[in-house]
């Protein structure tokens, strides 16, 4: 792999797939221990049905409630595996990626509602309407571990570990791509018990969809009414705008004109990039040094760490890839150092947004700490 970077597979006891990638400057060994535990069967592929009001593709997911929540640090099920712990990863690691026990989108396995599997589906049969509508959510759902210290974020990450991690989200676009049924992959990280986080292990996912999801369609029409350069101008129009709040030879990070969150920041390649696996080892490289700044710039700007989501959207595997940049999208409910936003009536049942925070005035507070952090 690029920059001595080192690859390496392994199968965890119930034959999901486990991948460990070595820093460049790694101290680790080449060898890694077996899975050696006993294994329920995996839960069979979930099934989705389809809102006909909305046309969004609903996963009814049952395992996900069997997700272990908040456990003590001595059962991190993220933490490499010791006598009195037997985790999700065998051995010692600079980072792991393995396949979700319980997934929302998974391998084409028995239904566990119906029993069956239903058909599975292409790009044009999730974009039809119909009443009734069901069928197999097959896709994929990764969990990528950062590291095996059981507390931090990818903004406590160094450079080195920051680089493989951005490696990663490269090299499992790539593979995710080419999986029968996917049509998007999406790589993100929660963190926070604000936002819903079960497991304080700095870790995040990568999802594998079966269909190009609502946030994208509707930036897909976007593109389709307003050009192919959409994303060239919109970065011309924020890197003039006064909304800047970190900026490098490859990458500017902004708060968007028409910000949502109390704290919201897009990151954006100056190049058009549909996804990780298009970007170069120049981008790769400075992406590492930028995004923790930007995610330490965020934890500054209180006394206690930031709740957050940094969801990364790429373009979908066959449709607008000529149109779609990948982009950071980083956004928290934070809005003061003990209140958060939540969206209720206009922003939950309506989808009509609010902003509490004026995006220039959230610019100014964000970029001073990014400065100083």
């Amino acid at each position: 792999m690029p920059s001595g970077i080192v690859k390496r597979a392994a199968k965890l006891a119930d034959g999901r797939d486990l991948f460990y990638y070595d820093d460049a400057d790694t101290v680790l060994g080449p060898r890694r221990r077996i899975d050696a535990r006993r294994l329920d069967p995996r839960p069979g592929t979930a099934v989705m049905r389809q809102d006909v009001l909305t046309g969004e593709w609903i996963s009814i997911a049952a395992a996900r409630q069997n997700r272990v929540v908040l456990p003590p640090s001595d059962r991190d099920p993220l933490a490499p595996q010791t006598p009195e712990n037997p985790s999700e990863v065998p051995d010692i690691y600079d980072v792991a990626v393995f396949e979700n026990r319980s997934p929302s989108f998974g391998p084409a396995l028995a239904s566990q509602v119906t029993g069956e599997p239903p058909a599975p589906s292409g790009l044009d049969d999730t974009t039809a309407l119909g009443i009734g509508r069901e069928r197999m959510a097959v896709g994929r759902c990764e969990v990528v571990c950062f590291s095996p210290a059981q507390r931090g974020s990818f903004g406590t990450l160094g450079t080195s570990r920051a680089r493989t991690v951005i490696e990663v989200w490269a090299d499992r676009t790539e593979e995710l791509s080419a999986l029968p049924g996917v049509e998007q992959v999406f790589p993100f990280e929660n963190r926070g018990e604000a936002i819903g986080v079960t497991l304080h292990h700095p870790h995040g996912q990568i999802y594998a969809y079966p269909y190009v999801t609502p946030r994208t369609a509707r930036l897909l029409d976007a593109a389709a009414g307003l050009g192919s350069d959409l994303f060239a101008r919109v970065l011309d129009f924020e890197r003039d705008g006064g909304r800047v709040v970190l900026e490098g030879e490859h990458w500017t990070a902004f708060v968007p004109f028409a910000a949502r969150w109390p704290i919201e920041v897009h990151m954006l390649p100056h190049r058009h990039i549909p996804d990780f696996a298009g970007t170069d080892e120049a981008e790769r490289a400075e992406l590492a040094t930028l995004l923790p700044r930007l995610l330490r710039g965020v934890d500054a700007l209180y006394e206690t760490p930031t709740p957050y989501i940094a969801a990364w959207h790429q373009a979908p595997v066959r449709v607008g890839r000529d149109a779609l940049r990948l982009h950071l999208q980083l956004t928290s409910p934070r809005r003061g150092a003990d209140k958060l936003k939540y969206p209720a009536g206009s922003e939950a049942a309506m989808g009509a947004w609010v902003g509490d925070i004026p995006p220039e005035v959230a610019a100014e507070s964000i970029r001073a700490a990014v400065a100083s952090a």
